[in-house]
């Protein structure tokens, strides 16, 4: 894992502090919200039991019918023109009903009711009114009940008789139809919340009779209606006890509503929950919203969960958006109940704007307070890492440039003095690369100490055996003999090898540089190693012009003789050797080419190092040579650099063979 991905991890936890925050903001506004939401519903418990202690008690079954507006002029005269206003609109029916209206004006009820009997057994209402077609109607006021029988011989105002003298007055018309008749009807109410149910006698041939209820299932509990004026009772009811800014609405048993009051500071939206321009209140804060067409003004009926909660007898609450970007509406729905019973609920409903603009403040701050402080931590840390960083590579850089390519050690570290640990991480590489330096001085110095060391030693052996050789021995000791001074010889060779790169090292520093034609120099080199090469083919490429360089001729020529002689050694039986002299960019390269086996990958960059050699030294001690050290290419390293140049070493493409490259700008004047 690298620097920066720890410290982006170590940011990252920065925001442990704003979820924090976010969550505590959660958490206020979720007990404010229910702070709301226990006192609206407290209001709309208290204001219940106000409208419930004032208004008349709703059925605890049956149907409420809040009467439309009749026209305002509506004749009795059976036909049901008068009635087409999309305003008064049929009462579902069932055959052989055909058609029910209801309306009201000014405490007089309106009705038109139309049957399907094509039977057509017709009388006028008398004791045995029962064995003929008639509508029977039933008129509840509290606890009185009055029973009307609507029947005609022939077609003509209505013949009614009521089973009490002082009932409303009831008249109209009855009129024939193709289908059976239409009875048209005014009836006094005398007040709101009165029941009426309707039945229609079906009378047969036989004497038989057959009853039809008008206005729904008497088994369902449908038989009846409540009726109420368009200038509802319960409207008048709830009108004083509405709050400001804030609305009501009366709903039945079955949900339908009966009246309705007040207004609210926002108005309901047409659309599907939008999401205002308050999103963050909206998406992390707002409560679960419904849809706002549910509890729109103008509808009849709120067929919605929480209504019929509430007609369950439990109280419940909901959030709604409104038209307004900031503002949300909290509707609370709790039953009525009279005596115990539950025939009814109060829907109120009021706008909150002040808990969600709080709210949405809160986060809107926390947001950008917590955006500040990730954005100045992540600065900070960034920045930090990237000084950090920055001193870091400049430390990797310094030690890789403290192995100077002669592998001698150069170690100027930067923050040396620094007290942080940095500063103890370069002092660490200062102190190892010095102990590295040491050892590198000491295995540099190795040779000469040997060859200064074992001389007076192998001298002292060497002429022992030559005066051994003067000695009479017999033949099995001579054997002996002979085997020590051949090692003795063979370690005399190492010690002048190794004598010899001692001088040349001293040598090339002592060298003096000149002027000279390099061409010149590497022509002449190739002309005598064609003689030396046996059966090798020696190929030359170098320009015709003469090349102007600065430096140690006798120091290229002997950097040519090692690159030749390594040559020469991997080069097989009639194989090649090419010299190559070229311009450089920077100076001059020359190169030395072979066939024979490629470089092992792993000793393409150790070939100049010293005592560093791939000869077999199995094949030359059994040759009676001296072993190969491997100080050749080490020598021609050094002449490199003396000439501010470098020694490469390249396998030729398709492993034909080993390229050595010498890359020289020049010896300093």
């Amino acid at each position: 894992m690298t620097l920066r991905l720890k410290l982006v991890l170590i940011a990252l936890v920065t925001l442990l502090l704003p979820w924090a925050g976010f969550q505590f903001i959660k958490q206020m506004e979720l007990l404010l919200r229910e702070g709301q939401e226990r006192a609206q519903l407290s209001s709309a418990r208290a204001l219940a039991q106000a409208f419930v202690a004032t208004a008349p008690a709703l059925p605890a079954t049956g149907r409420v019918a809040v009467l439309p507006d009749a026209p305002p002029v509506l004749l009795l005269d059976g036909s049901p023109d008068d009635w087409q206003n999309a305003a008064l609109q049929p009462w579902p029916v069932k055959a052989p009903i055909g058609r029910v209206h209801l309306a009201a004006r000014a405490s007089t009820l309106y009705g038109l009711i139309e049957v399907q009997d094509r039977s057509r057994v017709r009388a006028d209402p008398d004791p045995l009114v029962g064995a003929s077609d008639h509508v029977e109607l039933r008129l509840g006021a509290g606890e009185r009940r009055y029973v009307y029988e609507l029947g005609n011989a022939a077609p003509g105002p209505l013949q009614v008789r009521v089973d009490s003298v002082d009932a409303p007055a009831l008249q109209g018309e009855w009129v024939e139809t193709p289908e059976g008749y239409r009875v048209e009807f005014s009836l006094f109410l005398p007040r709101d919340g009165l029941s009426l149910s309707a039945q229609v006698v079906d009378a047969g041939g036989s004497g038989g009779t057959r009853t039809y209820p008008v206005f729904g299932d008497p088994g369902r509990g449908e038989d009846s209606v409540l009726l109420w004026l368009s200038d509802s009772g319960f409207t008048r009811a709830l009108q004083p006890l509405v709050p400001p800014g804030a609305r009501l609405r009366v709903l039945a048993a079955d949900a339908r509503v009966l009246g309705k009051a007040g207004k609210l500071d926002v108005g309901d939206i047409e659309s599907r929950t939008p999401w205002p321009n308050s999103w963050i209140y909206r998406a992390l804060l707002a409560p679960p919203l419904v849809d706002a067409r549910d509890y729109a003004w103008d509808v009849d009926k709120l067929d919605i969960d929480e209504v019929w909660q509430a007609l369950s007898g439990i109280e419940a609450s909901v959030w709604r958006p409104s038209n307004n970007e900031r503002t949300v509406i909290v509707a609370a729905v709790v039953p009525l109940r009279w005596d115990g019973a539950v025939r009814g609920a109060l829907v109120m409903e009021q706008s909150s704007d002040a808990l969600l603009v709080i709210a949405n403040d809160a986060v809107a701050k926390l947001m950008a307070t917590s955006l500040i402080a990730v954005l100045i931590a992540s600065l900070v840390l960034f920045g930090f890492a990237g000084i950090l960083s920055f001193r870091i590579r400049r430390l990797r850089n310094a030690t890789e440039r403290a192995l100077r390519p002669d592998g001698r050690l150069d170690p100027k570290l930067p923050h040396l003095k620094a007290v942080d640990e940095v500063g103890d991480l370069s002092r660490s590489f200062a102190r190892l690369l010095d102990e590295i330096g040491g050892y590198n001085d000491y295995l540099r110095t190795l040779a000469t100490k040997l060859s200064h060391e074992l001389n007076t030693p192998l001298a002292i052996v060497r002429s022992s055996l030559d005066n051994l050789d003067h000695e009479p021995l017999p033949p099995e000791a001579r054997v002996y003999a002979d085997r020590a001074r051949a090692g003795a010889d063979r370690l005399w060779g190492i010690l002048r090898t190794m004598n010899e790169a001692s001088r040349m090292e001293k040598a090339i520093k002592a060298a003096e540089a000149e002027d000279f034609d390099l061409t010149r120099v590497v022509r002449g080199c190739a002309e005598s190693y064609r003689g030396i090469a046996g059966n090798r083919q020696v190929h030359l490429m170098a320009p015709e012009s003469p090349i102007g360089f600065h430096g140690a001729p006798d120091l290229i020529a002997q950097a040519l003789d090692k690159l030749f002689d390594n040559a020469k050694g991997f080069t097989p039986e009639g194989g090649w050797i090419r010299l190559k002299l070229a311009l450089d960019p920077e100076g001059v390269e020359i190169s030395v080419a072979n066939s024979g086996p490629p470089l092992p990958a792993k000793m393409q960059e150790r070939l100049f190092d010293s005592l560093v050699s791939m000869r077999d030294a199995g094949s030359l001690r059994a040759a009676g040579e001296v072993p190969h050290l491997g100080l050749g290419l080490y020598i021609v390293r050094l002449i490199a650099e003396a000439h501010d140049g470098s020694a490469l070493a390249y396998n030729l493409a398709g492993d034909a063979g080993v390229e050595f490259r010498l890359r020289l700008k020049g010896m300093p004047r």
